[in-house]
């Protein structure tokens, strides 16, 4: 068995594994530590925007959080931990990158960055979807005077304070990094292409006791977790994304448009921090002070195009130089990559880029036709949004497992779901997501693919939890000896 990633997904694949009885594992890591995102994610701010309880495995809860809304360090040391507690660093290669991936003889031959080659009966692809940068090009860049990286490579090496910070880019990266940087107050630039709905939360702190009784008590954990309310609320979630008539869109809408209003004072900034779409067409920001943050002496919004970067700043459109010490491309990540750039062939030499030469594509997001035993965690096509996608890969998990033990148990040497299959869900996937709020909504997002259809899962959450309880076998080959 290998693993290729060791993530999120990646430490939950070879948690499961182990649970399951598997011995011969191996996980590749390209990195020199776990963590994915978060171990890449480190600039100030950083924020889970899912309420930290259900940002957990469903069996290793973590009662110690110390924010309702956890932070990227925090979460690092929770998958840090994890993995120790799990004993996965005796199985982890770190500093390996899975570079290609042959299925020859039943078996994948993977070729490996330091030169060594392995093989394994199956591969599970837990690569993730944010860690392939998108730095745009910014003429005149090798010119600026100051330092300039992108928010997921964040340089530390010097203290801000005192400093000229611009950032570009309005998602929920540069929404964190300007309210932390003006809470400190360093002065702050914020270059706006297109202002994005921002729905109030609050993140109140856990007291020690709270966490004391957390630690004593699982079922008072559980009571604070409200399973049901927060699954009901991220059914909402769901069908507001899904159906734009419905009552949650309604009431979510509302909220990011009030929320503006009763923040933002002056009608001028008001005016110009309002969006030109519909609330949710875009991934909904969540954040307690980025209106306030804004609006303080430090901070100022930056609405003109950006033309290009001279020695000693930004020029944008009207001419005006805004001078800055360091520039910050909080642009977010080509989301279309997945398990590339590693090659990947398969049943009779298919051939990956053949196979997603249009767009990715896979079978309920986990599994690919012309690929047996390759299978994907939070893969091409799946639920995301402001929810856990902790859950999503436990969910997906189940699934994959019960595909696994088909092999395990000998009644074939390999399966994969089928050309026809995979095709009939994408057609089904395309229609229904023309329905949705992201392609209704009047916005370009990374939720597009390059057609401009919604990439992701289309359908309302409890949909997908249904779809992962067992796989149709309908839509499945299987290779026999």
């Amino acid at each position: 068995m290998v693993v290729i990633g060791a993530g999120m997904a990646g430490i939950l694949a070879g948690i499961k594994l182990r649970e399951a009885g598997y011995s011969n594992i191996a996980i590749y890591e390209k990195a020199a530590t776990v963590g994915g995102t978060w171990r890449e994610n480190t600039y100030p701010g950083l924020t889970c925007d899912v309420p930290a309880h259900h940002y957990t495995f469903s069996f290793e809860r973590n009662p110690d959080w110390s924010q309702h809304l956890s932070s990227g360090a925090e979460i690092q040391s929770y998958f840090e931990r994890t993995t120790d507690r799990y004993g996965l660093h005796e199985v982890i290669e770190f500093n390996t990158e899975v570079t290609e991936a042959l299925f020859v003889d039943h078996l994948w031959q993977l070729q490996l960055s330091d030169g060594r080659r392995d093989s394994a009966n199956i591969v599970i692809a837990a690569t993730g979807v944010l860690h392939h940068i998108n730095e745009p090009k910014l003429p005149g860049l090798d010119c600026f005077a100051g330092r300039h990286f992108h928010s997921a490579r964040w340089d530390h090496s010097e203290p801000l304070e005192g400093q000229r910070i611009a950032v570009i880019g309005m998602g929920s990266t540069g929404v964190q990094i300007i309210a932390s940087l003006a809470r400190r107050g360093i002065e702050v630039s914020h270059f706006v292409r297109n202002p994005q709905w921002i729905m109030p939360v609050e993140n109140g702190n856990y007291t020690e006791a709270e966490r004391a009784a957390f630690r004593a008590d699982p079922e008072a954990l559980a009571q604070a977790m409200d399973f049901e309310g927060y699954s009901a609320s991220v059914e909402r979630y769901t069908e507001a994304l899904t159906d734009p008539e419905s009552e949650g869109s309604w009431f979510m809408s509302q909220a990011c448009r009030e929320n503006l209003t009763a923040s933002i004072e002056d009608p001028k900034l008001r005016e110009q921090l309002t969006p030109d779409h519909e609330p949710m067409c875009k991934r909904l920001i969540f954040s307690p002070d980025y209106y306030q943050a804004i609006q303080k002496d430090c901070a100022q919004l930056v609405r003109e195009k950006i033309v290009c970067a001279e020695a000693k700043g930004i020029r944008t459109s009207d001419g005006q130089l805004h001078e800055c010490d360091v520039i910050v491309f909080a642009t977010g990540f080509r989301t279309d990559r997945f398990v590339r750039p590693m090659h990947v062939a398969g049943l009779d030499g298919v051939d990956l880029e053949d196979l997603w030469s249009q767009k990715p594509v896979a079978y309920l997001s986990v599994a690919m036709p012309g690929m047996p035993n390759f299978f994907m965690l939070n893969g091409p096509n799946g639920p995301v949004g402001n929810f856990s996608l902790i859950d999503i890969a436990e969910l997906q998990w189940d699934y994959i497992a019960q595909l696994m033990d088909l092999v395990r148990d000998g009644q074939c040497l390999a399966v994969y779901p089928s050309a026809q299959a995979t095709q009939d869900f994408d057609q089904a996937r395309v229609e229904a997501a023309k329905k949705t709020i992201w392609y209704t909504g009047g916005c370009q997002s990374w939720y597009l693919d390059a057609e401009g259809v919604p990439a992701s899962w289309p359908w309302n959450y409890s949909r997908f939890v249904e779809a992962m309880k067992e796989p149709d076998m309908r839509h499945f080959l299987m290779l026999k000896g």
